[in-house]
């Protein structure tokens, strides 16, 4: 039976000091749960380093600033605490889990302004995203019903925990079908992204992703067209509808718990995980532990 997450041992960084696990806690009448005044990053270490630690950590601090609020810390605190957090809790390998919002305070409606920011550090053990085998061979995709809003209807260039409402329920609705995950349209009926992670697709030997324009530019997606690139392969970023899905051949999930995920099936349309995802599997894993990729493998 797997450990629930408020009744583990090791510590969480709360507020500029460290607790231990089950005592990090928050009152009923914290403002963002009720109002979701958040914002959080999901990073992972790789023997001992967090990847891409400082620019996950400069996006928590803009997604703060678009929904309203200062972080009370400096991003090399922060960075700090999070390296602190690792060592704290034995890992070397693991997720961690930065997450700021609006606490308790002398307000409890809509606005919120004086109360206090606060600033949680997790980190734990985590494997695969999704089921190792069923990755391997590619992750089967519903298609949400609910898509991604307008911006400006919803701040989507935040990583906000209120934008992540309808992907936990596009997941749910998923997994009790029978699926991996969903794919999520944008509010024009554009292809845009699973509920956690950006999406790629192959077409006459080049690489296709949606334009980020209402949904988060991932950090991940970031990293893995650059190693595409070096690879000497063309990656066009557009606008993608749904019946294009028929004319591609590969697919795949990016994403900093996803990492590099196969899709073989995306409600009625099928691909085959092939050379361009096995290569970017490998040559992101090679990556994140420090090692070189070696490009001339690829033709």
């Amino acid at each position: 039976m797997a450990l629930s997450f408020d009744d583990r041992d090791g510590f969480i960084w709360m507020n500029g000091e460290f607790v231990p696990w089950r005592d990090a806690k928050v009152h009923v009448l914290t403002h963002a749960l009720h109002y979701a005044s958040g914002v959080f990053e999901g990073q992972r270490a790789y023997s001992g380093n967090i990847f891409k630690l400082d620019e996950h950590t400069r996006r928590l601090f803009e997604s703060a600033r678009i929904l309203g609020f200062t972080i009370p810390y400096s991003v090399e605190a922060i960075n700090a605490a999070a390296n602190e957090t690792l060592k704290r809790n034995n890992l070397v390998d693991g997720y961690l889990r930065p997450i700021a919002f609006r606490g308790s305070g002398e307000m409890m409606g809509v606005a919120s302004q004086k109360n206090p920011v606060n600033v949680v550090i997790a980190a734990w053990a985590w494997p695969s995203y999704f089921n190792q085998e069923e990755r391997l061979k590619g992750i089967r995709l519903d298609i949400a019903h609910y898509r991604r809003p307008d911006p400006m209807t919803a701040p989507s260039k935040a990583k906000a925990t209120g934008l992540y409402m309808i992907c936990t329920i596009s997941k749910h609705a998923a997994e009790n079908k029978g699926y991996a995950d969903a794919l999520m349209l944008d509010y024009r009926g554009r292809v845009a992204e699973a509920t956690g992670a950006n999406v790629f697709f192959v077409k006459d030997g080049e690489i296709h992703t949606p334009v980020p324009d209402c949904f988060l530019d991932g950090i991940t997606r970031r990293t893995v067209i650059g190693l595409a690139q070096k690879r000497g392969w063309k990656v066009i970023e557009r606008a993608i509808m749904p019946e294009e899905l028929r004319t591609f051949s590969e697919c795949w999930l990016t994403g900093t718990a996803a990492e590099v995920t196969p899709v073989s099936e995306i409600g009625p349309y099928r691909f085959t995980p092939g050379e361009k995802s096995r290569i970017l599997m490998e040559d992101y894993s090679n990556l994140v532990n420090g090692i070189q990729p070696a490009l001339a493998a690829a033709g």
